[in-house]
């Protein structure tokens, strides 16, 4: 390869863009005295070709045009500065460094290697400058050609929040052990468009699959010296570089149309895609961590800083936070979020830990520059974002405290539904929870979708091991079972663990069936964690992160115990998706809505009579009904019309003996009929009830029936 000489280019866009005749490199550093382009043979990346200078410097940002260069290149930066970690500088061009805006991004980072700026084992520690070169030991950003990509035909599938099913998936874990997918594909972008995957997504009716993290992300040494791996993928490299482990394509820019195919491929069969974003922190962790790319390009811009500008300010509990509320930073995240949404076709974000993005500086601001950045952006209009309201940090639990057009995942649902059906809870909270959480969102302007409920995530225990578990078995994560929560709000049914116990088991089928009918007959956002809808279990471990194996992968080998689970959840969804009384946008008013003779929202003890404050009040209040007046919902559909459905009656009874209930008196018909019920009741003579009559709910049961939309009036 000829030497380059460069041009002096531009100081945008950011990272490295081909257009046509050349690449245009630049890169932010506010105190580097110099910066330099490293280019690596593509035949042999460990051969390193040359380094080319960027000297000019417009605003902080080093650019400069290298003539001639192509799609495929190899390359990596080297920032000069001072090394000054007491000062919160820890430049070192010995140290190559990823373009925090890389495309794509090929290898991985080797641990074992040089990739410490300071000289590991040193008796000062990370004060100690180290001046052997990390390149050997490091990946090799890649230039895209970003126009390649056809999305003819590409249609966002734009399900409003209302309507919406969501489904938390792991790209690679949801098709690892498919035997319909393809062996080469498993794992991958493109196993995830593949017909049986698909097919999988299509039975179930989900509108949206919330994938975990898929940004370019590295697997932590710790993990590594114990034989383990990063799974999850909460340790970003690369805000806009799909993790090249996911493709079936190869590293050097397939990964990228890849997932682009992975997407259309998705909204064609009418599924959106929201990503699980990282924005609080990087896998560059403490002063002890390595420098990887931000720590080396600028690193108390990138970080929040303590006191001490040596340490570090962490609200993750990772060893730092990023610093959100700088400029800079701050265009890093507001550039990924578009280039995700117009650039890559997403259709939506979940802020993974969100209160971290909104502390201005350290206390969590609802008028931080982050939110209002977002709430002004053109391109994020048309998404769907999603907080997790919490970190680990002072004042970090902040469900109910994010700003209109955010929704959250209501950790206060999964709390209060795991202990109701537990039976370890009075019902008083119950209410607000079933019902969109109005106490969390409804004075703030707020509307009901606001809330994301959820009973597992990714993060906890499965839904079976929920019902399977007094206490949490982490012992395969190496770190003595002291890793991953205690308070899980969780129970056995008698039984630790698996058993061959049939009543034990048919328990937890009913439990199972309970949770999930709970979820779905909720108001809200349902969102479901996948496998869960097939009995998945990981053994009683409750914090997988670190497990990329069978015990975190999918089985689809399912027995008649696992197959009828997911029947049934199947089942419910289509029920909700056919109820409109399950998909508001607008809280309940407890009152009679136009000319309904049933108030929109009502609730019933046992006995067929209204519950009172004192019912609400009781403290153990286990059983309880209430009514949705499908005549009086208040919203109106996309056209303006009034919606008309069909009215619901649910039944809840968290009792371990039946509990024989009064159905409510209705004004037209003179039956309910029966939709749903977890006790697998198939007796025909419960297909039809009796206004006025008394059903028997079975011990630890949910039923749901209906009566049709009164009609219009002549």
């Amino acid at each position: 390869m000829d030497a380059i000489h460069p041009w002096p280019g531009k100081a945008y866009p950011l990272g490295a863009r081909w257009d046509g005749e050349g690449v245009n490199f630049a890169v932010h550093s506010k105190h580097a005295t110099a910066v330099e382009v490293c280019l690596f043979d593509p035949g042999d990346p460990s051969r390193e070709l040359q380094r080319v200078p960027l000297t000019e410097v417009t605003g902080f940002v080093w650019h400069g045009y290298l003539p001639g260069l192509k799609p495929g290149a190899l390359y990596g930066f080297r920032v000069h500065g001072p090394y000054a970690p007491e000062r919160g500088l820890r430049f070192n061009p010995h140290k190559l460094l990823v373009d925090p805006y890389a495309r794509a991004i090929d290898g991985e980072v080797d641990f074992a290697g040089p990739v410490y700026g300071y000289r590991l084992g040193a008796p000062e520690e990370d004060l100690a400058f180290c001046e052997a070169d990390s390149a050997p030991s490091m990946p090799r950003c890649v230039v895209l050609d970003d126009h390649a990509f056809d999305w003819t035909g590409d249609a966002r599938p734009e399900h409003p929040l209302h309507r919406s099913i969501v489904y938390e998936l792991h790209v690679r874990g949801f098709t690892m052990r498919h035997p319909k997918v393809p062996p080469e594909l498993r794992g991958t972008y493109a196993g995830l468009a593949s017909p049986p995957a698909l097919e999988h997504l299509r039975r179930l009716g989900v509108t949206a699959v919330e994938l975990l993290p898929v940004h370019e992300y590295v697997d932590d040494p710790f993990l590594q010296g114990k034989g383990l791996r990063n799974y999850w993928g909460y340790s970003t490299l690369g805000y806009f570089a799909p993790e090249h482990r996911y493709s079936a394509s190869g590293s050097r820019g397939g990964q990228v149309d890849e997932f682009r195919q992975m997407v259309k491929t998705l909204h064609q069969a009418g599924i959106e895609v929201i990503l699980d974003v990282v924005f609080n922190h990087t896998c560059e962790g403490n002063h002890l961590g390595p420098t990887l790319s931000f720590k080396g390009l600028e690193n108390g811009s990138y970080y929040k800083l303590a006191p001490d500008p040596r340490y570090y300010a962490d609200y993750t509990g990772t060893g730092s936070s990023l610093d959100v509320s700088n400029p800079q930073v701050l265009r890093l995240v507001m550039d990924s979020l578009r280039y995700w949404t117009d650039e890559m076709h997403v259709d939506g974000f979940r802020f993974d830990l969100a209160t971290t993005l909104c502390r201005n500086p350290h206390d969590f601001d609802r008028y931080c520059n982050f939110l209002q950045a977002a709430h002004q952006d053109p391109a994020l209009q048309k998404v769907k974002l999603i907080a997790e309201p919490w970190d680990v940090g002072p004042g970090g639990y902040q469900v109910g405290g994010f700003p209109t057009r955010w929704s959250e995942w209501n950790g206060k649902y999964r709390d209060v539904l795991r202990r109701f059906w537990k039976g370890d809870i009075q019902a008083q909270e119950l209410g607000y929870r079933l019902t969109g959480s109005a106490d969390l969102y409804q004075a703030a302007g707020r509307k009901i979708f606001a809330s994301v409920n959820f009973v597992t995530c990714h993060d906890g225990f499965t839904l079976r091991d929920l019902v399977s578990y007094d206490h949490k078995h982490n012992e395969a994560n190496g770190e003595q079972n002291r890793d991953g929560s205690d308070d899980n709000a969780s129970w056995n049914c008698g039984v630790e663990g698996e058993t061959d116990d049939p009543e034990v088991n048919a328990l937890r089928d009913r439990q199972q069936r309970n949770l999930i009918a709970s979820l779905l007959v909720s108001q809200g956002v349902p969102m479901l964690s996948a496998g869960d809808e097939m009995g998945k279990t990981q053994g009683g471990n409750n914090n997988a992160y670190c497990q990329d194996n069978e015990r975190s992968w999918l089985d689809w080998d399912l027995d008649d115990r696992r197959a009828a689970l997911l029947g049934f959840t199947a089942r419910v969804i289509r029920l909700r998706q056919a109820q409109p009384a399950l998909q508001r946008r607008r809280f309940f008013r407890g009152a009679h809505i136009w000319d309904s003779s049933l108030k929109d929202l009502a609730w019933f003890r046992p006995d067929g009579s209204e519950m009172t404050e004192e019912d609400w009040q009781a403290p153990y209040v286990r059983s309880l009904a209430f009514v949705l007046g499908g005549d009086a919902i208040a919203t109106p559909d996309e056209r303006g019309q009034r919606i008309r459905g069909d009215t619901l009656l649910v039944l809840m009874n968290a009792h371990h003996e039946p509990v024989p209930y009064t159905l409510p008196e209705i004004t037209w018909g003179e039956e309910w009929e029966v939709l749903l019920d977890t006790a697998g009741a198939s007796d025909a003579k419960r297909d039809r009830l009796a206004a006025r009559g008394v059903v028997e709910v079975s011990a630890r049961s949910l039923v749901v029936l209906s009566r049709p939309a009164r009609p219009e009036p002549t």
